[in-house]
């Protein structure tokens, strides 16, 4: 399950670009999140390890980005840890991954959203004002964005013409990830997050979906307690390594 849950993850947070080394995929997005500019060592592997590890910091180093591993308990080899951590690299961004059969989920009180497959400017402006990207990050999100190849949702929720949700839905394979849920700073706690995402699980449904998954760091409470009451239960944690 943690590889098949990481492979749709890499799919649906496509990087702008990926080199295959060795069992480990290793991806490039001029820097805009860990996610998107990491080594995940996620197949087995037969080169030494050590040297496999100065190759990755001689590559990333070479584009300028911090070296980052995204662990989980099933990386390759799975002593990969220890050895990072010998090498001086950090433990950051604990996270949980959960998910939530969709026979379960709820429906939305105000099945409102709005819906588009298409990555639209309207939405890609919001989801920057109310998560803090700032302008010179916008087209490099833009470009991650809409190299999505499964099936994806990009929803909103507005107060008038304001936009104050929005999130992203991506299906593949029975599964929906939920990504970018974001409520305006001013209406958080008011029930629009629990909303935007039963109108996203709604949408995943329709396209087959059995399951829902995302990924949740473990410092964010508020998300933590909306996901919990929504049920979605942790399955494994993953977590980075960073070079200090």
């Amino acid at each position: 399950m943690i590889q098949a849950i990481e492979e749709l993850s890499i799919n649906a947070w496509p990087a702008l670009q990926t080199l295959v080394y060795d069992g480990w995929v290793l991806r490039f997005a001029d820097g805009h999140t860990k996610r998107a500019n990491s080594v995940n060592p996620l197949y087995p592997s037969r080169l030494d390890v050590q040297d496999k590890i100065g190759t990755c910091e001689q590559i990333y180093g070479s584009r300028g980005l911090s070296v980052i591993f995204k662990m989980t308990s099933a990386v390759h080899p799975d002593d990969l840890d220890a050895h990072l951590a010998a090498r001086g690299y950090r433990v950051d961004s604990l996270t949980s991954v959960q998910t939530l059969s969709l026979g379960d989920r709820d429906d939305p009180a105000a099945p409102s959203a709005r819906l588009s497959e298409s990555l639209t400017a309207e939405w890609l402006l919001a989801y920057c004002r109310m998560s803090g990207v700032d302008g010179q990050r916008a087209p490099v999100l833009g470009r991650m964005l809409g190299n999505i190849i499964p099936a994806r949702c990009f929803a909103s929720l507005h107060d008038g013409e304001r936009a104050i949700a929005c999130g992203l839905a991506v299906t593949q394979d029975g599964f929906t990830g939920l990504y970018d849920i974001v409520t305006d700073g001013e209406l958080r706690g008011r029930g629009y997050g629990q909303q935007l995402v039963l109108n996203l699980l709604v949408w995943g449904t329709r396209q087959g979906a059995h399951t829902a998954y995302l990924q949740v760091m473990l410092d964010n409470m508020p998300a933590l307690r909306l996901y919990a009451g929504l049920g979605f239960r942790e399955i494994y944690r993953y977590w980075y390594r960073i070079k200090s």
